[in-house]
């Protein structure tokens, strides 16, 4: 048990929730920061009111730091937090950053560890909940996924993997100044994860990985036709880098064996995370 506060952003979040969950199970102090604040028990935070921004740091001395995939990290949030007493900073990032040119998430790890402080960056391979939480569901759902990668190897990776490693990283030694790549325990193409989550949930789902259905499925859902196009400039870029293996970071720092994605996909179907009407 410690009293040191740790905060958490994004707390309602895929991540996010998962991290909060794992350090209060180890008796951590936690202000779990969130748009919906004091509705969860934890503290408001929004990255477009500056004005949430000193009273969610609050006391804490160590912060969780991520944005929704269509915002920064703004540098002066980065600036507050450091000049309210935060000691050590957890980035949540993302692997293929580099070939897909992501400038905003390469821009927020070159932030943290220009902070002045303790940082370590969470470099994660494709989240497993992007098929039953996420951006995918509704692709599962319809029966059908369209990526433009092609078939490309990914380390799909479960998210209780990922706020596990994010857990030590903020309460551990020896992370400090270290970028970790964390995956599941094997590489699968789209079309192999489409398959274990179709028999796991018996259904059929079946993967596209080719531009033309890529567009065709952003067009239908009104998605403009530019940033379309940028998308699949940066996943074919993604795809000629041969994308990563999968790596032990799990094992490596937690102690523990990462889950496959066949477990995940069991468990996820278990729970009717793809049950018509959910």
């Amino acid at each position: 048990m410690t009293d040191e506060s740790i905060l958490v952003l994004g707390a309602t979040g895929s991540t996010g929730r998962r991290v909060t969950a794992q350090l209060r199970l180890e008796g951590r102090t936690v202000r779990a920061a969130s748009r919906q604040g004091h509705t969860n028990g934890g503290v408001r935070f929004d990255w477009t009111d500056p004005d949430t921004w000193a009273d969610a740091v609050g006391d804490a001395t160590s912060m969780y730091l991520m944005a929704p995939h269509e915002l920064p990290v703004e540098p002066e949030f980065v600036d507050t937090a450091v000049a309210s007493g935060i000691r050590r900073i957890v980035l949540l990032s993302s692997r293929g950053i580099e070939p897909m040119d992501d400038t905003r998430l390469l821009a927020a790890e070159q932030l943290v560890r220009d902070s002045g402080v303790d940082w370590t960056i969470v470099r994660a391979d494709w989240f497993d909940q992007n098929f039953d939480e996420g951006f995918f569901r509704a692709a599962v759902m319809a029966g059908e996924l369209a990526v433009p990668v092609g078939d490309l190897g990914q380390a799909f990776v479960d998210a209780d993997d990922i706020a596990a490693v994010a857990a030590k990283a903020l309460v551990g030694r020896g992370h400090e100044a270290t970028t970790y790549e964390v995956t599941g325990p094997e590489t699968l193409t789209f079309a192999e994860a489409a398959d274990a989550i179709g028999r796991a949930a018996g259904r059929k789902v079946v993967f596209r990985g080719e531009p033309d259905a890529y567009r065709a499925v952003q067009r239908e859902i009104g998605f403009p036709a530019e940033q379309t196009e940028r998308d699949i400039v940066a996943f074919t870029a993604l795809r000629e880098s041969g994308g990563g293996d999968a790596t032990d970071t799990v094992r490596t720092v937690t102690g523990r064996e990462p889950r496959s994605f066949a477990d995940y996909a069991a468990d996820a179907a278990a729970r009717g995370a793809w049950r018509d009407g959910r």
